[in-house]
């Protein structure tokens, strides 16, 4: 069956039920040293956005924003997913598939969508299943299994013949396995976040990043830790309340990004709040953490990816990328920019260096 309009519409007794939940929340106490978010979620910060929440939030507005643009469901297999599918003018645009991350959603795109559809490109921005408005799987799938239905909903539902793709976080992963798997009708990808190389190569230069990415994740990936192995353990505390799932993510829309002009979160709270409640109003706060655990247990694309492949390294990143001669040992690199401002949130952070720099990329395989 052809893709069916959507138009997003919670209803308000979901609104009700979160709000009230939210009135019976307490925030916790800190350490009477915490500053800077040392200790994770800043609870000061976290009292704040709550107050905010209850008082000045209008959840209607941005119902508004989403609705901008036109969106779709589709059926691809046993999968429903949610999508913008926005034409660019005149019949010679280049079809070009845009995947987000956790803890994020379309939503970061949304400011992205008007100069690239502008710039003659069709553009096709889905919700990952379990995530924003795509029904959650049955079980817990893979970053490979996700590339396996951007391909049937690009080709078979679409029919877009040849396409580009572009991603960071798991998008990044998705868009990898996508020109690994299904490099007969991806023509580019482009990415904007590196955390692993699979090279088997002994080059020092390769072991020191490796190196880097290990303490990182020493440091700061124990969440990642317990989504790979206990998924459901913390996704039920999170799903329990709207203030808990805020404090959990809140602490990566802070430590994620590249700090605002002048210092400061980069986010205002209306942008943090939506991008919390496209999770709440969907009952995603399980189902998003599940990708992790079916990643984990997939097998992994092995081989150097062929594809003309883009890169952007945005300085607030939070794993710095490799030097782009080890990047080369596993992906074909044929253009990589270092881009002035801008984080893990990429197209959310910095919407026109994004568009821009995804527009010069992709222009060449018109």
């Amino acid at each position: 069956m052809p893709p069916a309009p959507f138009t997003v519409a919670i209803a308000e007794e979901k609104l009700a039920t979160i709000r009230q939940q939210l009135e019976l929340s307490v925030v916790g106490y800190a350490p009477d040293d915490d500053q800077d978010w040392c200790y994770g979620t800043d609870a000061h910060s976290l009292a704040g956005l709550r107050d905010y929440w209850l008082h000045r939030y209008d959840w209607r507005l941005t119902e508004t924003a989403l609705n901008r643009f036109p969106q779709f469901k589709a059926r691809v297999g046993e999968t429903e997913l949610h999508f913008y599918h926005i034409r660019g003018p005149g019949r010679a645009c280049f079809p070009l598939l845009l995947t987000h991350g956790w803890p994020g959603s379309v939503y970061e795109f949304l400011e992205v969508i008007e100069p690239l559809s502008a710039a003659g490109f069709d553009l096709v921005i889905p919700s990952i299943p379990g995530y924003g408005f795509s029904p959650r799987p049955p079980r817990p799938i893979g970053q490979r299994q996700v590339a396996r239905l951007w391909r049937a909903l690009m080709v078979d539902v679409l029919g877009y013949r040849r396409f580009g793709a572009q991603g960071g976080d798991f998008g990044a992963g998705i868009t990898r396995a996508l020109a690994q798997d299904h490099a007969d009708v991806v023509a580019a990808i482009h990415l904007n976040f590196i955390f692993y190389l699979g090279s088997e190569s002994d080059d020092p230069e390769l072991a020191q990043w490796r190196a880097q990415v290990s303490a990182a994740m020493a440091r700061d990936g124990a969440y990642m830790r317990l989504h790979q192995s206990r998924p459901q353990t913390i996704g039920l505390v999170l799903a329990s309340n709207p203030l808990a799932y805020a404090a959990w993510v809140l602490e990566k829309f802070n430590a994620w990004t590249d700090s605002a002009p002048g210092g400061g979160n980069r986010f205002s709270e209306d942008q943090l709040l939506s991008q919390i409640m496209i999770t709440l109003v969907n009952d995603a706060a399980i189902s998003a953490l599940w990708l992790y655990y079916g990643s984990g247990r997939e097998a992994p694309a092995k081989g150097r990816i062929d594809l003309p492949t883009g890169f952007a390294a945005f300085p607030g990143e939070i794993i710095a990328p490799p030097p782009r001669r080890v990047a080369e040992l596993d992906l074909n690199i044929t253009r990589w920019t270092v881009m002035e401002r801008g984080g893990h949130f990429a197209a959310w952070e910095e919407p026109t260096a994004f568009a821009r720099e995804v527009a010069a990329f992709f222009n060449t395989f018109r």
